[in-house]
């Protein structure tokens, strides 16, 4: 049975409502109905409220779209029939992929799937993950048949979190499907919402595969400066005026150097990696780049504690404030932050660590990492800038240093280089 091909008939569910999910079921539901679904209650009832806590939708985009309705209950989705999938798929701490997410959700979803159903894709995956992983489970959970009864289309979510001008639909959005006919029915379904438009790959696998590299470019061009701050740090030489003379020529990349975090760019390459390694090829570049930026928490940490030695400071009692918590700027998310490393290894060391992030959600900082976020600023032997928040920009620093030789230490050139100790 093929699917519907009006698509204005189409009828969208829209599971996970994150950062991904709410900007899609809200751009959807201007041209279609649609039902955001998600298992966690406490965020649907916020959203019901038109209270977005990841700050990707302001009240009036929720409150005026009023094609969409919210759910956590199964049964309010069941006469879709289109099922797009935005569920989380990070990494163990093995650095393995964990579909744990995505199975459930396809589990859940296949309970309810019906003859002609589509079900898309957007969690980024491995190559081949789609039909080798997630449509057995469809089609165990539904007694249907894989492209007689249902069918599926793979397109990459490119969600910038924090992001207000690179929005959802200003961003070229990949399609795929699994027939040549689903193709052009997911390619012209994003294409009503996607003004930027779209890019129509040949088969899931490689849309998959383009998200894949997508982040691990990233990755590895922000591990190589960051391997360049690590040397240029023994050569007592400032990495960003460095950089800055290279940028002078036309075709130098303009990377910098700092933690990398959150869902994406520290997790992707992970997967990509997994599938190489389990084809028999051990990549070597990607987990290069990998290991190089897993280690700056660490780099950040020992050089926090040397510059108080180095200012007369003891380490042992030490008053440190960390300045975001976040793993990017202007943005709430604390996923994979490597803020919580820097945290915990001075803490270890024997400092009297603490942190303030304004964007933040205080109750989500304790409940992962039992750390309580400060609210009013005192006065710290060291001072590390660790997110680049346009809040930090404003701030008194000779007000937060407990005396004129107290630390300032800027992980992100975002401030004017004459008033810190050192930066990355």
């Amino acid at each position: 049975m093929q699917p519907s091909t009006n698509q204005l008939n189409d009828t969208i569910a829209v599971i996970g409502l994150g950062y991904v999910g709410l900007p899609l079921a809200v751009a959807f539901s201007k041209r279609y109905q649609v039902i955001g679904f998600d298992i966690n209650t406490d965020r649907v009832v916020a959203l019901n409220k038109g209270i977005d806590t990841t700050l990707q939708c302001n009240k009036d985009e929720i409150n005026n779209a009023t094609q969409l309705s919210f759910s956590d209950q199964l049964s309010f989705i069941k006469n879709c029939n289109v099922f797009i999938i935005t569920v989380p798929t990070p990494v163990t701490k093995n650095k393995q992929p964990d579909l744990t997410l995505l199975l459930k959700a396809s589990e859940m979803i296949g309970s309810i799937l019906k003859k002609g159903d589509l079900v898309i894709y957007e969690s980024t995956v491995y190559p081949g993950c789609t039909e080798e992983d997630c449509v057995p489970v469809l089609e165990k959970s539904s007694a249907l048949k894989y492209n007689q009864d249902f069918f599926c289309g793979y397109s990459p979510e490119r969600i910038n979190p924090g992001d207000k001008i690179n929005t959802l639909t200003k961003i070229k959005k990949v399609t795929s499907g699994s027939t040549l006919e689903i193709a052009n029915k997911v390619d012209a379904l994003y294409s009503s919402i996607i003004s930027a438009g779209t890019h129509k790959a040949s088969t899931m696998k490689v849309a998959e595969a383009s998200k894949s590299i997508e982040n691990a470019q990233r990755d590895i061009n922000i591990s190589f400066v960051n391997e360049l701050a690590l040397m240029f740090d023994k050569m007592g030489i400032d990495t960003h005026e460095v950089l800055e003379a290279a940028a002078t020529k036309w075709n130098f990349l303009p990377f910098k150097p700092g933690l990398v975090g959150g869902h994406c760019i520290g997790v992707d390459p992970y997967y990509l990696a997994h599938k190489a390694t389990s084809l028999g090829y051990h990549p070597q570049v990607i987990l290069s780049g990998r290991n190089v930026n897993d280690q700056m928490s660490s780099f950040i940490s020992q050089k926090v504690t040397k510059l108080l030695i180095q200012y007369g400071f003891k380490v042992q009692g030490a008053k440190v404030l960390l300045l975001g918590v976040t793993f990017k700027e202007n943005c709430p998310d604390i996923r994979n932050s490597k803020t919580f490393d820097i945290y915990s290894e001075l803490k270890a060391m024997g400092a009297d660590v603490v942190a303030f992030d304004p964007f933040a959600n205080a109750q989500e900082v304790w409940d992962t990492h039992q750390i309580n976020l400060v609210t009013t600023l005192g006065t710290y032997d060291a001072i590390v800038l660790t997110v680049a928040h346009d809040f930090f920009k404003s701030l008194d620093y000779m007000q937060l240093k407990s005396n004129p030789t107290s630390i300032l230490y800027d992980t992100k050139a975002l401030l004017d280089k004459s008033i810190v100790t050192a930066r990355l």
